[in-house]
């Protein structure tokens, strides 16, 4: 039981940082990509608010998880 636990910490962890790590990328494509192309995907600042979106769900979604895993344990 211990194993399983561990392993959905490190996973909770995993996704807070991930989402952390999205929101700022997706913070500085907005500032800094506005009217530019990115690879052929489209417009900069567009996937920027895109990835805050999604950074800002995988955040929550990763302190929600470590606080059900808090209570558990």
């Amino acid at each position: 039981m211990k194993d399983k636990e561990l392993l959905l910490t490190i996973a909770a962890i995993g996704v807070y940082i991930v989402g952390g790590l999205a929101t700022f990328a997706g913070a500085g494509l907005v500032l800094l990509m506005k009217g530019q192309d990115l690879w052929g995907w489209g417009e900069g600042h567009t996937i920027g608010y895109l990835l805050v979106f999604v950074g800002l769900c995988l955040t929550i979604l990763g302190v929600l998880v470590m606080r059900i895993l808090r209570n558990r344990i």
